[in-house]
């Protein structure tokens, strides 16, 4: 009988999930700095990024209801779409971020414990020893990650908000300082700090992938999203006020690491190794939830024919072993070869995230598709006010699409690396579904075989 995943995830464990991808070292890093460049003003940007986000949440929630599998995106477009759509959208969107976002979050890992931690350990040591780490992890089984997730999860909101506390009440041992008293000193114009602040959200659509793994899905994974993106929003609220009390604006913008700088000014030397914990914290709840969500695309995708059938594979624990490998051995390669401290990785990552903003767009077209094509099917969520969040969904990835930086010359440079990474995906999306796949690049999957096979493992689950 062939094993197959089994559903033993809670709610918190989708919330954490959901929070795990999102709270990175790069998104504490942007929000340091929006708070930096547009002062208070900065809530309305992060409110109109946590709207966007919203929408994205709304999206997939109905997505995942009508097809809960754990190939995520991949299956909700091959039925709209056909399967070439499909896995552009996974490949470019999804596995070829994680291998450049992984790297560098790992990177960023070694680099903060050596300088907080009096420890002589090489950084790129330190980076590895938690790769490896977590891949051991996820090799036993879900329900191993996902009390991994929520300790990690759970440590690192409460340490961002009990530092933040602290900063906003005064009662630690640095000075408040006096920042400018205007609230939005840059008017309308915060709303271009828009893209900066999308990154504080971006990926809580990660806990789809484990839809075959989440008990009552149809209910825990909208909850799950929508729960994460409020808790991040209110977590990041917290600090970010907290920082600008206590360290200048100009610092906070112009800095590497401003989460760092705000955390030293709250706390003094506590507070620095505080916040290289909670960096730390992020980088493994981030590096966990890659792992194991895109492992799950990578396996669901080579069920359907579209990956090499060796990452299909499950181990007696029912985790895809193979994909989670291949991860972990990507993130190691990009790391003793240097790649993820290269002075373009920003760059080519913000050219990744793009290709993640158009995964989104996609995803907002299949349900909009789907409405069309299958009216009456049903599902377990249902995005509200028709087609609204939909439109205004793919309005706005448009709009910090064409605003994803300020500065003109790096921002050809994003959009180059952009369209190579879709070139190279496209080229090889191509070839797979033409001649090894050998079916039609847009004919669509009719739904119901996608129903057929949902039962038919259902029924041969072993428990």
């Amino acid at each position: 009988m062939t094993k197959q995943l089994i559903r033993s995830i809670g709610l918190w464990g989708a919330v954490a999930t959901a929070v795990g991808i999102v709270v990175s070292s790069s998104a504490l890093v942007s929000l340091g700095q929006g708070f930096g460049i547009g002062g208070k003003g900065f809530i309305f940007a992060m409110a109109f990024a946590l709207f966007l986000n919203l929408c994205v949440a709304f999206s997939f929630a109905e997505l995942s209801g009508i097809v809960p599998r754990a190939g995520g995106l991949n299956h909700y477009t091959i039925p709209a779409m056909g399967p070439f759509v499909g896995m552009v959208a996974v490949l470019t969107g999804y596995v070829l971020v994680t291998i450049f976002a992984g790297s560098a979050e790992a990177a960023i890992l070694g680099i903060v414990f050596n300088e907080v931690f009096p420890f002589e350990i090489n950084s790129n040591v330190v980076s590895l020893l938690v790769v490896g780490l977590l891949g051991f992890v996820n090799l036993f089984g879900v329900q191993i990650f996902s009390w991994t997730q929520r300790i990690l999860t759970t440590l690192l909101i409460s340490s961002t908000v009990i530092l933040g506390i602290i900063g906003l009440s005064g009662i630690g041992s640095g000075q408040t300082i006096s920042n400018s008293t205007a609230f939005n000193p840059m008017g309308w114009g915060v709303l271009s700090l828009t893209a900066l602040a999308f990154w504080l959200f971006v990926g809580a659509e990660f806990v789809t992938p484990l839809a075959e793994e989440v008990k009552k899905p149809k209910i825990y994974i909208p909850l799950s999203m929508i729960l994460g993106l409020f808790i991040i929003f209110i977590a990041d609220l917290i600090f970010g006020l907290a920082s600008i009390k206590h360290t200048p604006l100009d610092q906070l913008a112009g800095s590497s690491s401003p989460h760092v700088d705000a955390a030293k000014a709250i706390l003094g030397e506590k507070g620095m190794i505080c916040m290289g914990i909670i960096t730390i914290l992020a980088t493994s709840s981030t590096l966990n939830t890659l792992i194991s969500s895109i492992a799950r695309m990578i396996y669901a995708m080579a069920l359907e024919g579209q990956m090499p059938k060796v990452f299909g594979r499950l181990n007696r624990w029912r985790t895809p072993w193979t994909a989670i490998l291949l991860l972990c051995f990507l993130f190691a390669a990009f790391l003793l070869l240097g790649i993820a401290n290269s002075s373009s990785l920003s760059t080519m990552i913000l050219a990744g995230c793009i290709c993640w903003m158009i995964a989104y767009i996609i995803a907002h077209l299949n349900v909009i598709i789907l409405r069309m094509k299958y009216p009456n099917v049903q599902r377990g969520f249902r995005s509200p006010f028709g087609y609204t969040f939909q439109v205004i969904g793919i309005i706005g990835m448009t709009y910090v699409i064409l605003n994803i930086f300020p500065d003109p010359v790096i921002k050809v440079e994003i959009y180059k690396y952009t369209l190579i990474f879709l070139g190279l995906t496209i080229v090889y999306s191509i070839w797979w579904v033409k001649f090894i796949m050998k079916k039609s690049l847009f004919k669509p999957i009719p739904i119901e075989d996608l129903f057929d096979q949902i039962d038919y493992e259902e029924k041969n689950k072993i428990s």
